[in-house]
């Protein structure tokens, strides 16, 4: 059991408890660390937006270039009305590049856990696709979410790009594509972009670019904890830090603090030794094979991969062919 939180006066206004907790047991754990999932808010979610586009970060580019490339394909395999439920949808860009590929859509689900960014999202779609039927859902796609009632019966696809999947350790990553195979039921079909295993110098610059964009998205959570949770973090004290992790298989992200510091957060005192690190993100990356073998314990078949010449990025598709309980 989770121990209660000691009785203070909220800075803001309303502060979200649930973030508060997981800020605190993050903080004092032996090695601090924060959960990647506060990172967007809209000022984090229009960061990582402008993190899509730099030179350095091959991702989204690549993953795009897949979807144009093989957007025929990728439609042809989802069921017929179906409910394409994209989790984590941030952006509508990747999205819309199968939307021409799939005329016979039922409805589209935008899942995410930024309520204005969804809302403005869906508009903005639906005004380039006033035909598409469009429910999003405010939600953390990491917790259980209840689809709209009118869609319970319709067949469902699942749609979960960016190498998401990657900011989870792999145990995690399990549990989160069994939790999907939930939601969507047995026979569903979901497609998710998988980053591959590469030369080191070109993971490093992905994630540490030169224009310092990644550092910023890095920072501003610590930003929003300043403004949410009452904290007082100087900005001027951390620096962004960011490497490949080869024997774990994983980018790590963290911040690191420049000097000798007291932070304290909704009146709760941390001390941050000189280069002492808190760590905010990992992100791993996988061989195909080793992607198959994730995706089939946590119950989904392997039915096909696409990807790029230069094999930096994949996109599979997979089935539900077990759903496991909780």
């Amino acid at each position: 059991m989770t121990a209660p939180l000691p009785h203070l006066a909220p800075p803001p206004a309303r502060i979200d408890r649930s973030f508060l907790q997981d800020v605190i047991a993050g903080l004092r754990a032996p090695q601090k660390s924060l959960s990647a999932k506060y990172f967007y808010d809209r000022r984090g979610s229009e960061l990582f937006e402008a993190i899509t586009r730099l030179p350095e970060y091959y991702p989204t580019r690549t993953e795009l270039a897949i979807l144009d490339r093989y957007g025929p394909e990728i439609g042809a395999g989802l069921p017929p009305g179906a409910a394409l439920v994209e989790f984590g949808s941030g952006s509508t860009t990747k999205v819309r590049r199968l939307l021409p590929h799939l005329a016979d859509l039922g409805a589209y689900v935008p899942v995410d856990v930024s309520a204005e960014f969804l809302r403005s999202e869906a508009e903005e779609l639906g005004r380039d696709f006033p035909r598409l039927r469009i429910e999003p859902v405010a939600a953390d796609f990491t917790k259980p979410f209840d689809l709209p009632d009118d869609l319970k019966d319709a067949p469902k696809a699942g749609f979960f790009p960016g190498s998401t999947l990657g900011n989870f350790e792999p145990e995690m990553a399990a549990g989160l594509l069994a939790s999907f195979a939930r939601t969507l039921g047995a026979g569903a079909t979901l497609i998710v972009g998988i980053d591959l295993v590469k030369d080191k110098a070109v993971l490093d610059a992905a994630y540490d670019d030169a224009a310092g964009v990644t550092a910023a998205f890095n920072l501003n959570l610590l930003t929003r904890i300043n403004r949410e949770l009452g904290a007082d973090f100087d900005l001027d004290g951390f620096a962004h830090q960011a490497f490949f992790e080869e024997n774990l298989g994983r980018i790590e992200m963290h911040l690191v603090s420049r000097r000798s510091q007291l932070v304290t957060v909704a009146g709760i005192p941390f001390h941050f030794a000189s280069g002492e690190t808190i760590h905010t993100e990992n992100s791993y990356k996988y061989t195909v094979p080793g992607f198959r073998a994730l995706a089939r314990t946590a119950g989904w078949e392997h039915a096909r991969v696409w990807t790029d010449p230069d094999g930096l990025f994949s996109v599979h598709a997979l089935t539900a062919s077990t759903i496991r309980r909780h």
